[in-house]
């Protein structure tokens, strides 16, 4: 597998005199980066020294397994390799968190792409997740990318669904890796980048298609490195993707980063060597730290580990003996059982061999007394006919009645938890009357209404009695009737003993009878299932019934109580009704004084306007009738209304009112009429 970095022997590790003559030939920056590039080689060796010795020292104590004779030496290699790889991943992640969250701070600013500790965070993040990727062929040809487990955090985390939507919405974004680095980018700007990929680590079953097993996301340094990236919610980022080519972006990891900044010395070459010394061992200090803080991490947590499996191993053991004892009852039981079965097999074939003796020597007398018995035994056979269709009817009705018997016994228990749930009910229904006075003034509204509906539920409640003294009856007519069949049965199993023992020799015939009988008792018993289940419906109608009445009794107390009130309010109503009375009486008395002194006004009116007079319109002033405006002529002649002096024609003035300035009626218009009719029915 390729890596931007590589570990390197103590061997190839230049000395301090190379490193001078070295600096002398290069030009000033070849001087600057030579010693960088070396130490960060050797940062890198220290790496994977100090976690070859921490696997030693955890095999050791008995944390991970030593490969046995079996694995072969590439094997063990291949194992060592990616765990040295997943080590160093790791350890670079922690130092690019570090110094990211440090230069942020100093900063105090929100950080943004061109930030160079921030570039270096996701390019090791990106080879953190690359770690271990399967890589899936296809037609175009083979594909590696981290973003294929990304998008399964939109499944399974619905928050997500807008990075993954505005990441595919990106024109510019050709490649997998681009739609990777974009979502990285946005899940940093929402503070949950650490949120998402714990998501993923939680189900590591759907990881198992896009990774190996021994990659770094699989393992627990993926769980540590997802604790560490919480650090950075502190951190506001503000990253444009527009502007950047994140498909065609190179990822290599830049020691320099992680290294103190040396002081620069233009003249003085042995002060850089020693500066550079000063940070090789900085950087092991660091390394050393952070390989006891793994160490005792792993260790803790695999002991855990071993605590629950002895505790699980120990349940386990415990269940596996329980069930050793039960399965060895069992077998004893089955024992038993079998002796059982053999003990009643023996009885039942000495008992079939009696029974054979017995119709053998009956059937020998029975011949001998067939002569005679002849018609005796045609009587006897008639008789046994009816007889057994007696029996069954008997059986039929006896089974019935027994049914009928539970039945009752279970309506009865049912009745008396509807009568302490009524009980129950009815305290409630008590406390629900003090609430109901505080919607009586709803009700007075709604009395008529409920009168109408009282009578109906009455109604209802009288039929619903009838039924159930019907019901009554009918459960009494069934209580005797089974009475009589008891008393048939006891007469009918007295009268079945007389003839078992006349009839024993006739069993062969009887056997055929029977065969039939017994398809006819099937049928009969799809009749009673049919029967008992129209009397469960029945039943179940009837406590249907049964909860009406309750409820209609419930609602009749209600009404009764509403009735009460009606009353009072009736009489409040009436009450109210005198008041009304006696203030109308008053408004009367005042409307009776206002009329008077209208009519008068009226009078003086009429007076002023017969002094003042009307004026009177010459014939030769009008032309058109007033009020209809049909013009004059010889068949539509002219009139004068009386009151107002104006010209009409015939039908518009066809009216004749006694006014007080002429002693007979005389003529008026319509309107005067009107007019006056309505004084004169003020006036009265």
């Amino acid at each position: 597998k390729e890596e931007d970095f590589e570990i390197i022997d103590k061997k190839h590790l230049p000395d301090a005199a190379e490193l001078r003559n070295e600096e002398k030939a290069k030009p000033e920056e070849a001087r600057w980066s030579a010693p960088i590039l070396s130490l960060a080689r050797k940062a890198s060796e220290n790496l994977a020294l100090s976690y070859g010795s921490a696997l030693k020292s955890a095999s050791l104590v008995g944390l991970v397994s030593k490969p046995g004779s079996s694995d072969s030496p590439a094997k063990t290699s291949t194992r060592c390799h990616t765990m040295e790889e997943r080590a160093n991943l790791m350890n670079m992640m922690k130092l690019s968190i570090k110094i990211l969250i440090q230069s942020a701070l100093s900063l105090g600013r929100t950080l943004d792409s061109d930030f160079p500790p921030l570039q270096q965070f996701f390019v090791v993040l990106e080879h953190c997740l690359k770690h271990g990727l399967k890589v899936k062929k296809t037609f175009i040809g083979q594909n590696k990318s981290f973003f294929g487990p990304l998008e399964l955090v939109e499944k399974l985390c619905p928050e997500a669904s807008d990075i993954a939507t505005s990441v595919k919405n990106l024109p510019e974004l050709k490649t997998a890796v681009g739609r990777g680095r974009a979502w990285l980018y946005l899940a940093l700007m929402q503070k949950k980048l650490a949120d998402y990929l714990k998501v993923l680590l939680d189900h590591k079953h759907l990881l198992s298609e896009f990774y190996e097993p021994d990659a770094l996301m699989m393992e627990e340094e993926g769980a540590v490195i997802v604790g560490l990236l919480v650090g950075l919610n502190v951190i506001d980022a503000n990253l444009c993707l527009k502007g950047e080519d994140l498909d065609s972006q190179v990822g290599v990891i830049d020691f320099s980063l992680y290294l103190k900044e040396t002081q620069d010395s233009d003249g003085k070459q042995d002060g850089g060597i020693t500066a550079v010394l000063d940070q090789k061992h900085y950087v092991e200090e660091l390394n050393r730290h952070l390989r006891y803080n793994f160490l005792l991490c792993t260790v803790a947590d695999l002991q855990n580990k071993i605590d629950c499996l002895e505790k699980t191993n120990s349940k386990l053991q415990e269940e596996l003996a329980a069930a050793t004892d039960r399965i060895g009852s069992l077998q004893e039981e089955q024992q038993q059982l079998k002796q059982q079965n053999e003990l009643i097999r023996e009885r039942s074939e000495k008992s079939v061999e009696v029974t054979k003796e017995d119709t053998k020597v009956e059937l020998d007398t029975y011949k001998q007394s067939r002569q005679g018995l002849d018609e005796m035994y045609s009587d006897v056979w008639k008789q046994l006919k009816e007889e057994k269709k007696i029996r069954l009817e008997l059986e039929k009705e006896l089974e019935l009645q027994i049914g009928m018997k539970t039945e009752m016994e279970i309506a009865m228990k049912l009745l008396e938890k509807d009568t302490h749930e009524k009980q129950d009910t009815l305290v409630a229904l008590r406390q629900q009357l003090e609430e109901v006075k505080a919607i009586n003034l709803q009700m007075f509204h709604k009395s008529q209404n409920a009168e109408c509906s009282l009578q109906q539920k009455t109604e209802a409640i009288s039929s619903f009695e009838g039924k159930t003294n019907e019901m009554m009856s009918s459960m009494k007519q069934m209580e005797e009737r089974l009475q009589q069949a008891e008393k048939a049965r006891q007469a009918a199993e007295e009268r079945c003993s007389k003839m078992k023992q006349e009839l024993a020799g006739r069993l062969d015939s009887c056997r055929q009878q029977m065969a039939q009988l017994d398809s006819k008792c099937s049928t009969l018993e799809k009749e009673l299932k049919s029967e008992k289940e129209q009397r469960q419906a029945l039943q179940k109608e009837l406590h249907q019934e049964k909860d009406a009445t309750t409820l209609l009794k419930t609602e009749l107390q209600q009404m009764e109580g509403l009735k009460k009130e009606l009353r009072k309010l009736q009489d409040e109503k009436q009450e109210l009704k005198k008041v009304h009375e006696e203030q109308e009486q008053a408004l009367q008395e005042m409307g009776l004084h206002l009329s008077q002194s209208k009519l008068k006004m009226e009078d003086i009116k009429e007076v002023n306007k017969a002094l003042k007079g009307h004026t009177w319109l010459k014939d030769d002033e009008a032309t058109h009738c007033k009020q209809c405006k049909k013009e004059f002529s010889i068949s539509r002649r002219k009139h004068h209304c009386r009151n107002c002096g104006d010209i009409f024609c015939n039908t518009c003035s066809s009216n004749e009112l006694a006014l007080p300035s002429y002693p007979k009626p005389v003529r008026v218009c319509d309107n005067c009429h009107t007019l006056l009719l309505q004084q004169c029915s003020n006036s009265s």
